[in-house]
C-alpha cells in the first residue's frame, strides 16, 4: 500500500467531501446546507458575565463533646464510601489550621454572583449555612471576607456581602420569559474548579421539587460546588440561581433546577432590608386532590387545594374555612396543587384580606381571610405559608422533615415494630439523602415507635452533633447522619 493511502479516517472524510463538494461545484450545482442554524456560541457571555461570578469558600467549627477525639476508622469509612468529606480531627493540625485553634473546621465550597457594585452577593441559603467564616474570591483573585446579610432556607437564597467598590455586575432577566427549550449557560465553581463554564437547555418550567419555589429544570451540568451559581440566557441576563441537582449517586445525571431570579430577587430584597422574609399565614394542612375524589364530590376537574385540617385559633378557623373545602382560588389566581395555595399565600403580606374562592358541598363560594404572619419566618430557615404541620411535626420542622404514623396493617406487612414514614423531606434532611417514603426506625438509638417519640428524641438532640438515623428504604437498612439546622 503507498504510503499516500494510509489516512487517518477523519481526513479521509474531508478529503471526500472536498472532492464532493469540487465535483458538484463544476456541475453548477449548488451545495446542500447540512445545518440551517448555528449552535450558540457563548464565548461573549463568559467574557460578559464571568468577571461578575464568585468562589465562595465557607468554615464553620466543628463543636465536639468533651472526650470526643479522633474518629474511628470505621465511620471514616463510612463518610468515605459515601462521598462524605471527612471531618478534620481534634488531635493535631486541622487542615487549613493550626494545633492552637479551638477545634476542627469543616470547610465547603459553592459560588455566587454580584448584584451590586457595592459588594452584594447573591447565592444559595445551604452554601453558606452555619458558617463561622465566608470568603468570596473574585475572578481577579482578590480574596475578600464576607458578611452573610440573611439566608433563608426554604427558598434557599442568600446574601452575603464584602467591602469593595466599583465590582462588575451580572445584568438580571426576566425568568418568567424564560422558553422551554432555549439554551442557557451556567458559571460557577463545581468541585472547587473556579470559572468552569457549562451549557445546555431548559427542560421544563414551573417543577415542583417539594420546596416552596417552583424550578427550572434544565439539563446543564450542574455538580457540587456550581450552587449558588447564576444560570445565564443567550442574552447574558441572569434568570436563576443554580441549586439542586436530581441524582442517584450524588453527581451530575442531566437534570439540574435553578431558582427563577424573580423569585430569588424578592427574597433578596427582602433579606437586605430586614434580614428575614415575612410569610403569610393561613393554618391548614392540604393536600392535593386527585381524579377519583374531583368526580366524587362533582369538581369538574381534579384541580384546587383540598383542606385536610383546620388550625385552631387560626385566620383559616376566623374566616370560617372547613375541612374538605377545596380551594381553587386565592384573590383570582388559579390553585392547581396544595404546592400553590402555600406559595400564593406565603406571598400575601400579613394583615393584608385575602379571598379564597372554594367548593364546598357541591357549591363555590369566596371567603375573605385576614392573612397572619408565619411566626416560623421569624426564625432562620422560614416558613411554607399556608401548611401548617401538625404540632407533633414541629420539632422536626427545622430539619426539612414531615413524618407520619404507619399503620399496624403496614408495620405487620413489613414486620416492623416500630418507625415513621417520611412524608416529605427537603432542606437538611433532603441533603443527607432522605426522601420521601422512607421509614426512619430510630433516632441516636432509640427506637422511634410512634411520631410523638421521633419528635421527642429530635427534640433533645444535641445540635451541635450530627444525629444518626436508621433508614429502611425498600428492604434495606442503612444509618443516616443528619446535620441539624441552626
Amino acid at each position: 500500500m503507498h504510503a499516500e493511502t494510509r489516512l487517518h479516517p477523519a481526513r479521509t472524510r474531508f478529503l471526500l467531501s472536498s472532492t464532493a463538494l469540487a465535483l458538484a461545484l463544476a456541475l453548477g450545482q449548488a451545495p446542500a446546507t447540512a445545518q440551517p442554524r448555528d449552535l450558540p456560541d457563548f464565548t461573549e457571555l463568559v467574557e460578559r458575565v464571568g468577571p461578575a461570578v464568585v468562589n465562595i469558600r465557607t468554615a464553620e467549627k466543628v463543636k465536639m463533646a468533651e472526650g470526643q477525639g479522633q474518629m474511628d476508622e470505621q465511620m471514616q469509612e463510612f463518610f468515605r464510601r459515601f462521598g462524605i468529606p471527612v471531618p478534620n480531627q481534634r488531635r493535631g493540625a486541622p487542615r487549613g489550621g493550626t494545633p492552637d485553634d479551638d477545634g476542627p473546621m469543616r470547610r465547603g465550597v459553592g459560588s455566587g454572583f454580584i448584584l451590586s457594585a457595592d459588594g452584594y452577593v447573591l447565592t444559595n441559603a445551604h452554601v453558606v449555612q452555619g458558617a463561622d467564616e465566608v470568603i468570596v474570591t473574585l475572578t481577579d483573585k482578590r480574596e475578600l471576607k464576607a458578611k452573610i446579610i440573611g439566608a433563608d432556607q426554604r427558598s434557599d437564597v442568600a446574601v452575603v456581602k464584602v467591602e469593595a467598590t466599583g465590582l462588575p455586575v451580572v445584568k438580571v432577566g426576566d425568568s418568567n420569559k424564560a422558553r422551554v427549550g432555549e439554551w442557557v449557560m451556567a458559571i460557577g465553581s463545581p468541585f472547587g474548579l473556579e470559572n468552569t463554564v457549562t451549557a445546555g437547555i431548559i427542560s421544563a418550567k414551573q417543577r415542583d421539587t417539594g420546596d416552596l419555589l417552583p424550578l427550572i429544570q434544565t439539563d446543564v451540568a450542574i455538580n457540587p460546588g456550581n450552587s449558588g451559581g447564576p444560570l445565564v440566557n443567550l442574552r447574558g441576563e441572569v434568570i436563576g440561581i443554580n441549586s439542586q441537582i436530581y441524582s442517584q449517586s450524588g453527581g451530575y445525571m442531566g437534570i439540574a433546577f435553578a431558582i427563577p431570579i424573580a423569585d430569588a430577587i424578592r427574597v433578596a430584597d427582602e433579606l437586605r432590608a430586614g434580614g428575614r422574609v415575612v410569610r403569610g399565614y393561613l393554618g391548614v394542612l392540604p393536600d392535593d386532590i386527585t381524579k377519583e375524589i374531583a368526580e366524587a364530590i362533582g369538581l369538574s376537574k381534579p384541580q384546587g387545594a383540598v383542606i385536610r385540617r383546620v388550625i385552631e385559633g387560626s385566620p383559616a378557623e376566623k374566616a370560617g374555612v372547613e375541612g374538605g373545602d377545596v380551594v381553587t382560588k386565592v384573590d383570582g389566581k388559579i390553585v392547581d396543587k396544595a404546592a400553590d395555595l402555600r406559595r400564593l399565600v406565603a406571598n400575601v403580606k400579613p394583615g393584608a384580606k385575602t379571598t379564597l374562592t372554594v367548593f364546598r358541598r357541591g357549591v363555590t363560594k369566596d371567603i375573605v381571610v385576614t392573612i397572619g404572619e408565619d411566626e416560623r419566618s421569624k426564625k432562620p430557615g422560614g416558613s411554607d405559608g399556608g401548611n401548617e404541620p401538625s404540632p407533633a411535626a414541629a420539632p422536626s420542622a427545622a430539619l426539612g422533615l414531615k413524618v407520619s404514623e404507619l399503620t399496624e396493617v403496614q408495620r405487620k406487612e413489613m414486620k416492623l415494630k416500630s418507625g415513621v414514614k417520611v412524608d416529605a423531606a427537603t432542606g437538611a434532611a433532603a441533603r443527607a439523602g432522605l426522601r420521601e417514603g422512607d421509614l426512619i426506625l430510630s433516632v441516636d438509638n432509640v427506637e422511634v415507635a410512634s411520631v410523638k417519640v421521633f419528635q421527642a428524641q429530635i427534640a433533645k438532640a444535641d445540635k451541635a452533633k450530627v444525629i444518626n438515623l436508621v433508614v429502611r428504604r425498600d428492604d434495606v437498612v442503612s444509618f443516616v447522619l443528619l446535620k441539624p439546622a441552626r
